[in-house]
Parts: structure tokens; C-alpha cells; sequence
């Protein structure tokens, strides 16, 4: 080792050995840096198995590092001297290293690269900051797309994106198939057994059940439970996730990727983003993979489109309207929606069944799918008018898979529509009706979804109508949505009267939360 080093940090989202940071450098000259700092653990008070995964998943990165030659450096939560933040972990190891330079790859949430982009100030080496290249769309090449448009169109983004890599693209610059977009074909509802294949699961090794332990004792105030941790942790594992759905699963996938099943937490969604968001699986990659899958005959086209529109197109879309709209998406609430997030959010205890099971899955697992998240969870709270910044953090908080740069965007302005549309074309508000086309929700529900106001009521309907009432000066002249407003005027004085007596009467039974579940009340 050189007597002055360059130390990389690495973050416990770019669990990646290609990261922008590393390559290029020796093992005789670098020092990597990793940490586990309370700052990042209880910012928001993050789910334990979210907690277990990244801290478990860092822990095995660096073995993985150290074995193929690496110095790495790693400062545990438990570490006496732990600082609890990356810049007073940073600054202690310049301290012990003494390196001539800092190299770290750019972070992916605004709040922590407002911290990274102040280092050159603070020490004394120098600091260089590089993009991060595991994305398709830089920064800059999302600004230049977006300059001039009057809407930012995800389909617009997505098949620059299709051109840019070639996936599913013609050598004559068309879309297989002849189609850039088969969602059409996938919102198939829920049919009979769905016999969707078990999640591939990985047992706790000793590393992981150590964290387990850790996060136990550190964070037992925190949501969710730990007795059925099953996420992959190493790059090995995450592959042969990666191994079983494309073997399993992707056959179905674009079909029922809407569908909703009691008690079912997975169906045939990939359950990958989680390996992806920490930088476990290439995402390019694993769209290769599926296009592979369909030349190979062994996937339908409209299933390997969807996965990978959700990764080229949706993922890289968020990302760099995250970038564009920060710091001021955090405060946005178009719709001035002031009401404090349910109990329930915490607990489950709820007789609305399908917001039960999403609860349970989300408690349990730290997970649910896409249109639960959405369709189910979201809007409910669109409907009810819930604090976004209260929404937020509950996201934030619960999903293994969220990082604010997907998380801040998907719930913001395409849940709650708190943007006022810059993302959105319309508020995603439904009815019962949705829930119960998509679902086997309804069917064994307390509440019927056939009666539209009174007792026993499904919930959302007299909330949507609600909802469309008081946001009415707004919505009306969206040209997707503003038609509805021309059956509410059709309805009587008395008809309309018990949809919003109705609602006002959910609303009021609604408990906040007792306790700072999301955030410490200090």
C-alpha cells in the first residue's frame, strides 16, 4: 500500500464491483471506505428487513472485496468511534489513511449529495465526485430531453431510451413486433389458482443472522418483523433470484403484473428491484436477458416489453425527474391535503380487506407490488387527502426496495398528484369498481363494493366521488378525467348528498397515528 492512498467510500446502495469509483484503481493504492451510520438507518425509521438487507448486503460486498485483493475499510454501527454520518465517517478514515484524494461515485438521493458536494470545503485532499454510470440517462441527458417539453410523457422517454440501447428494436430502427407498448395486453385481472411459483428464498447465513440480532436490539421500535427475512444479500444470490424468474415466472408476468390475490404477496412480479436498487443485479443486463427470453421463444412479447419498459423506461424515467424537480418535489402538495396518515398504515387493523393484505405483506415482507402500491395503498390515500410529507415517509420507511430517488417521484406526483400534473396526466383516483376488476379482494370483504354509500359501504366509493367533488375547480378541465364530472352532475341533490355524508363519515373514523412510527419524536 501507497503511503498516501486514494480512499473510495461506497455506499450501501452501489454494492457494484464496476461502480464509476473503483475502476481504474489498484489494490495497491486504494482504500475502500464502507459504513453503517445511524443518520441513514433512522432519517426515517426504515423497516427492520430493509435495515437487515443493506447492512447484511454490505457486509458481505466488502468480504467479497477483501477476498479478491482489496483494502477495505469498514466501520460497523457498533463501532465505539462511529460518528453516525458519511462525512464524519469520511473524515475519520482520512484521518487514519491520510489519502492524497477522495473518489466517490455520486449518491443517489438529493440529501446525501448535498452533504457529498460540501466535502471539497471540509478536507484538505482532494475530492473527486464521478456520475453514476450504472444508470442509462445521465443527469444532463435527462435536462436536454426535458428542455422545451411541455409535458414529460414517459412513453416519449421510453422509446428514446429503446433507440439508445436497442432492446426490442428492429435493424431498421422499428419496435419488434411492430408495437412500442403492449400494456394493452397486461391488465388481465385474476382468474381461478393463479399457481403463480414460490419466491425463491435465501436462508440467513451467519453474517446475515448477525444483523438480525443487531437490528433487534437497535431498532425494535422500528416496522415490520424479521422471522421471514428471505432477501438475497450477495450478487450470487441475487442472480439466482434473477435465475428463477426468468426460468419461472416472466412467462406470466406482463399479463397479471396488475392482478391482486389475497394472501398471494408476489404473484409472477420479478421481486428483483430490491438486488437492482443496491446495485446487486446490472439492470441492463437483465434486460438483455429478457429480450433474450423472447428470441429464445421462452417469453411472450408483451411480457418481456413490460419488464423491460419498467426498467429502461419507468426506473430511468423517475431517476431523472427526480433530479430535475429536487428540492422542491419534497414540499409539493397541489392539492393541499393536510390529513394526518391512518393508524391503520401501522397496524393493518383495518376491515377494508385489500388494504389489509397490502399492510400485511408490507409488515411481513417489506414488500408489495407495483398496483398495490398505487391502486390500493396510494389511493386510498389520494382519496382521504393524507399529509404527502406523512405519505412519504410511510413509503419511504416500509419498502425494502425505496430509495427517495424512485420512492419521492412515484408517490408525490403519480400517487397523490401533489405536483399538480408535471409527471401525471391525470390523479390515478378509483373507485371500489377497480379494486374489485383487479382483485379477489372484495369477494370475502366486510364491506360490500356493490353498495355505494351508507353502512357497509366500500369505503372508496363514496370517497371517490368526494374526492372528485373538492378538487372539482381543479380536475375539471383535465381532458382524461374532466367528463366524470358531467355524471356527477347527473346524480340528485339526495344521491349526491349520501356520497358525501358517506365519506365525511369514513373520514372522521379515521385515527392518526399514535406515535411516530415513520419519523423519531424528538
Amino acid at each position: 500500500m501507497t503511503d498516501q492512498p486514494i480512499l473510495v467510500p461506497i455506499l450501501g446502495d452501489q454494492l457494484t464491483r464496476t461502480l464509476a469509483s473503483l475502476r481504474g484503481r489498484t489494490k495497491d493504492d486504494t482504500v475502500i471506505l464502507m459504513m453503517e451510520v445511524w443518520d441513514e438507518a433512522t432519517y426515517v425509521k426504515h423497516h427492520k428487513q430493509k435495515i437487515v438487507l443493506l447492512f447484511s448486503a454490505m457486509r458481505h460486498f466488502a468480504d467479497e472485496l477483501r477476498e479478491a485483493g482489496w483494502t477495505v475499510d469498514y466501520v460497523k454501527l457498533t463501532d465505539e468511534e462511529n460518528s453516525g454520518s458519511f462525512t464524519g465517517e469520511v473524515a475519520r478514515a482520512i484521518e487514519r489513511h491520510d489519502p492524497r484524494e477522495v473518489h466517490i461515485t455520486e449518491a443517489s438521493e438529493w440529501r446525501v449529495q448535498q452533504a457529498i458536494e460540501e466535502w471539497p470545503g471540509k478536507f484538505a485532499c482532494t475530492v473527486e465526485i464521478m456520475p453514476d454510470d450504472r444508470f442509462l440517462c445521465s443527469h444532463a441527458e435527462f435536462q436536454e430531453w426535458a428542455d422545451g417539453r411541455k409535458h414529460l410523457t414517459m412513453e416519449h422517454f421510453y422509446r428514446e431510451m429503446r433507440r439508445k440501447t436497442g432492446l426490442l428494436m428492429t435493424d431498421d430502427g422499428k419496435p419488434k413486433g411492430g408495437d412500442w407498448n403492449y400494456d394493452k395486453d397486461n391488465r388481465e385481472p385474476p382468474k381461478g389458482e393463479m399457481d403463480a411459483p414460490p419466491a425463491p428464498n435465501f436462508e440467513p447465513d451467519d453474517i446475515t443472522r448477525e444483523v438480525i440480532e443487531l437490528v433487534e436490539e437497535k431498532f425494535a421500535d422500528h416496522f415490520g418483523n424479521l422471522d421471514s427475512f428471505e432477501w438475497p444479500v450477495t450478487s450470487d444470490e441475487a442472480a439466482r433470484a434473477a435465475d428463477a424468474f426468468f426460468a419461472e415466472r416472466i412467462e406470466k408476468f406482463g399479463p397479471y403484473q396488475d392482478a391482486m390475490v389475497h394472501g398471494s404477496d408476489d404473484l409472477f412480479h420479478s421481486m428483483l428491484s430490491t438486488s437492482i436498487n443496491c446495485g446487486l443485479l446490472d439492470p441492463l443486463k437483465l434486460c438483455e436477458r429478457a429480450e433474450q427470453a423472447y428470441e429464445d421463444g421462452k417469453a411472450p412479447l408483451n411480457s418481456v416489453e413490460g419488464f423491460i419498459r419498467q426498467i429502461i423506461g419507468w426506473r430511468e424515467y423517475i431517476r431523472g425527474f427526480y433530479w430535475l424537480h429536487m428540492p422542491d418535489l419534497e414540499t409539493a402538495n397541489e392539492l393541499e391535503a393536510t390529513r394526518p396518515l391512518p393508524e391503520f398504515f401501522w397496524t393493518g387493523a383495518t376491515d377494508m380487506r385489500c388494504l389489509s393484505d397490502c399492510i400485511r405483506s408490507t409488515h411481513n415482507n417489506a414488500h408489495a407490488h407495483h398496483i398495490q402500491r398505487l391502486m390500493v395503498v396510494g389511493n386510498f390515500c389520494l382519496l382521504a387527502g393524507i399529509d404527502p410529507r406523512e405519505v412519504q415517509d410511510w413509503y419511504l420507511a416500509v419498502y425494502a426496495d425505496a430509495y427517495q430517488w424512485v420512492e419521492l417521484p412515484n408517490v408525490s406526483s403519480m400517487i397523490l398528484y401533489a405536483d399538480g400534473g408535471k409527471l401525471a396526466t391525470k390523479p390515478y383516483a378509483a373507485s371500489g369498481n377497480y379494486i374489485n376488476k383487479m382483485s379477489d379482494y372484495c369477494k370475502e370483504c366486510s364491506y360490500s363494493v356493490s353498495k355505494k354509500t351508507g353502512e357497509g359501504a366500500c369505503p372508496f366509493n363514496p370517497l371517490y366521488w368526494h374526492f372528485m367533488d373538492r378538487h372539482r375547480d381543479r380536475l375539471e378541465s383535465n381532458h382524461r378525467i374532466g367528463r366524470i364530472f358531467a355524471t356527477w352532475d347527473r346524480m340528485g341533490d339526495e344521491k349526491k348528498r349520501d356520497y358525501l355524508e358517506s365519506a365525511e363519515k369514513v373520514l372522521d373514523s379515521l385515527e392518526p397515528a399514535s406515535k411516530g412510527w415513520a419519523r423519531n419524536e424528538n
